[in-house]
């Protein structure tokens, strides 16, 4: 089989296209011939060193996927040959993700791939959707589970809503009965956040953003989905309901954020880290839950039409993909890695 293997740190001239023998599956583990594959941010700062030395003395890239089950080990009963199914967490504490024609995972890496849903939109849950569901379940006055209805009067307020993260947040959010509040950096942004859901886009580049967020929220936001804390808490403290959460999933703009204590204090606000490596099962377990609901519904979805333009690639151009990604592409980049 065709993998995307690289055994040292560096450029995208690290990665390489090998055959490898077809993995066996042992107790709990399932064999997925992957169709489509997901590529985030993670993927290419692991790649590049960002997190640390290599675990695995060669490394196959990629947490996100979608595909068919083709074995199963020996005790497993909840899946069987030919169910749709898609991954999270595929690379975590594992050498081979799903830059690759057949993975093996555990069991409880694997969620069915509902019917109705391609398998682009399997590829593209995992990270992005699974971490978004994490930052909308964690405030004090809000739900720790997302259903229709789950966060009726609740205001949500989405920073960068046309990336990856920032989309399936709107889209839980808007499902689950929210009134969410996006941050955009331009009139193309504002277009793509709203096909997601958004019932109101704020232009950070133009007047005053926590004016405009007041205007549209008197009372505060109950919940802030953040991207980039070490340029936006001051704005985040401004428009915070008191006991709201601002949940934090990621550093871009900068590593260091400073606050001053007395404005803080007044919030009552909570801070939420969001890191999936570290949150349990049983809120992995959740989200899969939750998410795959939503796609029952119809409420999640991918493509121009649901604010995430697709970019393809075969596997065989993995490294261009990692590229596009690290260059900030706007939408979500695949890897075709089979046909379905």
């Amino acid at each position: 089989m065709r993998a995307v293997v690289y055994t040292e740190s560096g450029d995208t001239s690290v990665l390489e296209v090998v055959e490898r023998e077809v993995p066996e599956p042992g107790p709990g583990e399932v064999r997925v011939r992957i169709v489509r594959a997901g590529v985030n941010p993670t993927d290419w700062k692991f790649r590049a060193g960002g997190m640390g030395e290599l675990a695995f003395p060669e490394i196959v890239p990629g947490q996100d996927g979608a595909g068919a089950v083709d074995a199963v080990g020996p005790d497993v009963v909840d899946l069987a040959v030919g169910d749709r199914v898609w991954t999270m967490l595929a690379q975590h504490q594992r050498p081979g993700g799903t830059a690759q024609e057949q993975v093996v995972l555990p069991l409880e890496r694997l969620t069915r791939l509902p019917d109705s849903a391609s398998y682009d939109v399997g590829a593209a849950l995992g990270v992005p959707a699974v971490t978004a569901h994490r930052a909308l379940t964690t405030s004090e006055d809000g739900p720790d589970r997302l259903a229709p209805g789950a966060m009726a009067g609740l205001t949500v307020l989405v920073a960068g809503g046309a990336g990856a993260v920032g989309n399936a947040a709107v889209q839980l959010a808007r499902w689950a009965g929210a009134t969410v509040i996006s941050t955009v950096s331009s009139a193309e942004k504002a277009t793509l956040a709203t096909a997601a859901g958004a019932h109101h886009t704020v232009n950070y580049r133009d007047g005053d953003t926590a004016t405009a967020i007041r205007d549209l929220a008197p009372d505060g936001v109950d919940l802030v989905v953040e991207v980039a804390p070490a340029q936006n808490l001051g704005l985040d403290l401004q428009v915070i309901n008191p006991r709201g959460t601002i949940a934090i999933y990621a550093n871009n703009g900068g590593n260091e954020i400073t606050l001053g204590v007395r404005e803080t204090f007044s919030t009552n606000a909570r801070f939420q880290w969001v890191l999936l490596y570290t949150v349990g099962q049983a809120a992995l377990r959740a989200a899969a839950e939750d998410i795959t609901a939503a796609l029952e519904d119809g409420a999640f979805g991918i493509g121009e039409d649901r604010g995430l333009p697709l970019h393809r690639y075969p596997l065989k151009e993995t490294a261009a993909a990692h590229a596009a990604v690290e260059d900030g592409a706007v939408g979500k980049v695949l890897l075709e890695v089979s046909d379905a």
